[in-house]
């Protein structure tokens, strides 16, 4: 039998609740099954990490720190990136690094564009005759990655909790706006998501029965600020006050947009959000009450809140990248492991695997159907579709004085065998 491989383990792009949960699977599995893995390495801030050859070595941390990694959020643990391989030099740097420490698996934890990196490195190592298999596990908390027929991929492990989590914050602002509507009649919140539409209809999970003046606007809606007034004025004359869910991505014109390497509009970092714009629109324009319009964003906390994660969202981002590393023994490089959801009432997935280049670069829409004639809201289908996913319990946290007590790995790094390198972005 062949000697076992040793492992490379990175994450990219945004972070998630339960993303270290993913990559706490990868390293509790490999060590199941040191007939085919040697050590786990993780790569500090994904790519980057790997091309500087800054590798921490996961397999020589203490067990509990790594069950540790089920309740510790967002990416603080190996970091993430967002960085894009775009040159030669990168690509056979990367090369370079896994011949050097004997790498023979190769796990990327992200996105679309993580599993474009993922299937390129795939596709480099079989020219190069790289005995290296390159699986993506998938994360974001948009949702986006995968097709509209959700056939390629349920949902993604990430969004299940953020969807939890505006469920939970609009049930709270609706209390403040109950409390405030005679002074503060509208209060308007936006939410992450670029211009894909799953976490603000998220929101319609706090209020399943419409018994809330809840107004939601998806980038996808088609509406413009003249519209998104009348439609808060309209609420205002029936109800005397309005909840408005917006998305970050809804257009109302230059926003002094910053893009990160792959193009994408970073909105927390942009110059103007749509929530300040809109605040102030509706003031100048007029209320259908009296008071004043106010806004709330709630920024990078919707993806690194441990306290909000969904019970069902973490078991599923353990057993998805569980199946990822099954699937690297089992089958080969060049896919990613997938969550396919069962026919029938009852929510139960099954886990499978899908090519990389089906899902590299993908970007799945809201669909259209789910968007409700009002434009303001979502159907019936779409609850049905996220309500399961966002579970029915609190998970549970160590506390520890009082604060909670998240893994925190010890700097055991791999020795360096290749000269210093600079990325080719950072030159």
């Amino acid at each position: 039998m062949p000697r076992p491989k040793n492992v490379v383990v990175a994450q990219s792009g945004g972070p998630s609740p339960v993303i270290n949960n993913s990559l706490r699977a990868v390293v509790e599995t490999c060590r199941e099954m040191p007939e085919h893995f040697g050590t786990v390495y993780g790569g500090l801030h994904g790519i980057e990490g790997i091309l500087k050859e800054d590798l921490i070595d996961l397999s020589a941390q203490p067990e509990e720190e790594i069950r540790l990694l089920r309740v510790t959020p967002a990416a603080g643990a190996i970091g993430t990136c967002r960085y894009k391989l775009r040159h030669e030099e990168d690509y056979e740097r990367v090369v370079e690094v896994f011949k050097a420490h004997d790498i023979g698996y190769f796990f990327y934890i992200g996105g679309n564009d993580s599993m474009d990196t993922a299937y390129k490195i795939a596709k480099l190592a079989h020219e190069r005759g790289l005995d290296l298999v390159a699986t993506g596990i998938p994360k974001t908390i948009d949702n986006d990655v995968g097709d509209t027929e959700f056939k390629l991929i349920d949902h993604t492990p990430g969004y299940g909790s953020v969807a939890r989590y505006w469920a939970l914050i609009v049930q709270n602002a609706n209390e403040e706006n109950r409390g405030s509507c005679p002074s503060d009649p509208v209060l308007v919140l936006q939410a992450m998501g670029r211009r894909i539409g799953f976490i603000p209809a998220a929101a319609r999970l706090a209020d399943p029965d419409r018994e809330m003046p809840l107004l939601i606007f998806l980038p996808e809606s088609g509406l413009t600020l003249e519209e998104l007034a009348d439609r808060v004025n309209d609420t205002l004359r029936e109800h005397g006050r309005a909840l408005v869910v917006i998305s970050e991505g809804f257009e109302v014109g230059d926003i002094g947009a910053r893009r990160d390497a792959f193009g994408h509009t970073m909105f927390s970092s942009s110059q103007l959000t749509v929530e300040r714009v809109v605040v102030n629109y509706l003031n100048e324009v007029g209320l259908a009450a009296r008071g004043a319009a106010r806004g709330n964003v709630p920024g990078t906390d919707q993806r690194d809140s441990i306290i909000y994660a969904s019970t069902v969202d973490l078991e599923e981002a353990y057993k998805v990248a569980q199946k990822a590393v099954y699937i690297a023994v089992e089958e080969g490089s060049g896919y990613m492991a997938t969550i396919l959801r069962e026919p029938g009432p009852i929510y139960r997935v099954r886990y499978d695997k899908v090519g990389l280049e089906a899902v590299a670069n993908s970007e799945r829409s809201f669909p259209e159907a789910w968007i409700a004639p009002s434009r303001t809201d979502v159907t019936d289908d779409f609850v049905r579709y996220a309500q399961p996913l966002i579970g029915d319990d609190w998970p549970s946290v160590p506390l520890v004085g009082g604060l909670q007590r998240f893994a925190r790995l010890r700097p055991i790094l791999a020795e360096k065998r290749l000269p210093p390198y600079v990325p080719w972005a950072y030159r």
